[in-house]
């Protein structure tokens, strides 16, 4: 009988040990490979500034995250894909300011208050910059925005799309300062609003530092001031913010990586915890600057409250201009 009595209990043991191996297993994580979707370019500015942190997450997790570019609709297309993609842990995604305005512009029914954020690794800001070939040739911001109140409309500002990231900079800069500019809106990035200001084809524009420091470095176009919070990085430093010049018009926007809603928080923490080691790395620190970004780490919690002052001004933008969509 006492025989019969310890087998038992020794396979009941034996089935708590291997049970508790198999928890163990199973609450490991990642188990497989993790998809990243980035809804832009391969190529553009936040998809070559993300690569790099996927990389170092990659090392630290132990299993590859696999970049799938979902560019268009001002990167609502993927943003939806992140939404609707199954909350198992596997698929999480790059996040832009255009999560603001997407809703606000009906491309979207929802908008940064609907996804979980992870942080953020680098924010690009918009700067001003004046052409040397048009008739009208600026050395100054102060000089540009005095010329315009002495002749409304005579300005062209060349800009990217309406009711995206720049132009909401450029309207912001314009009410700030109360000027009145023939706005040039381009169909696409950055690229074409400087090759309109550096073809004489407008006399300022408002674009990314990536986008206009060949043509600043080439002399073709002159850096007037910064939309950003601060002043750009060297050689830049010397110019001032539009902020530091009297206005009031700042405008950035924040780089990151969010999941969807019902996203497992035990795996969400884990991939934070990668995230912030990936983003604080000084190697990255010192690819963000190298590509006229401004590194910067946002914790999980202020993101959002970060984007509802964003939010507000880019609201009052878009109904002074009339495009103002959300329901």
């Amino acid at each position: 009988m006492k025989r019969t009595v310890v087998a038992v209990l020794g396979f009941f043991l034996c089935l708590g040990f291997i049970g508790s191996g198999w928890l163990q297993g199973a609450e490991k994580y990642p188990v497989k490979p993790i998809e990243c979707i980035v809804a832009l370019e391969a190529g553009a500015d936040g998809d070559v500034m993300v690569r790099p942190v996927l990389a170092k997450m990659t090392q630290k997790l132990g299993q590859p995250i696999i970049v799938v570019n979902k560019p268009g609709g001002g990167s609502s297309i993927g943003y939806r894909a992140i939404h609707d993609a199954k909350p198992d842990g596997y698929t999480f995604g790059w996040y832009s300011a255009t999560l603001i305005t997407n809703k606000l512009s009906a491309l979207l029914p929802y908008d940064y208050h609907d996804f979980l954020f992870l942080g953020s690794h680098a924010t690009y800001f918009p700067i001003i910059v004046a052409s040397t070939k048009s008739k009208y040739k600026f050395d100054t911001l102060k000089e540009m925005v005095s010329f315009a109140k002495a002749h409304p409309g005579d300005v062209t500002l060349s800009v990217g799309s309406v009711g995206q990231s720049w132009w909401v900079a450029a309207m912001a800069f314009i009410d700030a300062t109360g000027i009145k500019l023939n706005v040039i809106p381009q169909p696409g990035t950055g690229a074409l609003t400087i090759a309109a200001v550096a073809g004489g084809h407008a006399d300022i524009g408002v674009a990314a530092m990536g986008a206009s420091k060949g043509m600043l470095e080439s002399g073709q176009i002159k850096f007037l001031a910064s939309l950003g919070g601060d002043r750009a990085a060297p050689p830049f430093e010397k110019y001032p913010t539009v902020k530091e010049l009297g206005w009031d018009a700042v405008w950035e926007s924040t780089n990151g990586l969010m999941v969807m809603s019902k996203f497992p928080k035990q795996y969400a923490d884990i991939l934070i915890s990668a995230y912030k080691e990936a983003a604080y790395a000084p190697d990255f620190k010192k690819f963000a600057g190298e590509l006229n970004a401004r590194w910067e780490f946002i914790p999980p919690e202020q993101i959002v409250p970060t984007f509802d002052k964003r939010r507000t001004i880019v609201r009052e933008i878009m109904k002074n201009a009339g495009i103002l969509k959300e329901k």
